[in-house]
């Protein structure tokens, strides 16, 4: 399995805009921090306000904070709403080629549980756990901690 960038970066957004003391930062904040392009991030800025994971407010005191608590931010229900495609093998996609064993193939179950068991891990997590370390994760992205 192997998240989409836009996935990743929703995910690393959320992380940004959890550790700052404020609560409010960016889409270019993001970019610098991660190094990442700005008009991709703008992207999953929509993505994740349209989830109502996030706040947007245009202007110049505009920016992002998070619409709801970092414990109420599921980790699993984020990546279900962001990813696109779970097909782990072509024989999984809708129109995806015919395979000559699929009649007897027990993989595709094999496939199925296995992406179950990533997806119950990360249904077990929260945006709350990902930044219990604020502190250590601050300097890394370049957040003064005692900003406000």
């Amino acid at each position: 399995m192997r998240m989409t960038l836009h996935t990743d970066y929703a995910l690393r957004m959320l992380i940004y805009v959890a550790t700052r003391p404020d609560g409010a930062c960016t889409v270019n904040d993001v970019a610098e921090a991660y190094k990442l392009s700005r008009n991709h991030l703008l992207k999953v800025a929509q993505t994740l306000r349209d989830l109502g994971l996030v706040e947007t407010t245009r202007g110049r005191a505009g920016g992002i904070r998070l619409a709801r608590p970092p414990q109420e931010i599921a980790v699993g229900a984020l990546v279900r709403a962001t990813e696109e495609e779970f097909s782990l093998a072509e024989c999984m996609q809708a129109g995806g080629r015919p395979c000559a064993i699929s009649p007897s193939c027990r993989l595709k179950g094999m496939l199925h549980e296995a992406l179950g068991a990533f997806l119950a891990v990360l249904d077990k997590y929260t945006l709350a756990d990902i930044v219990r370390n604020r502190a250590a994760l601050g300097p890394l992205l370049g957040i003064d901690a005692t900003a406000a």
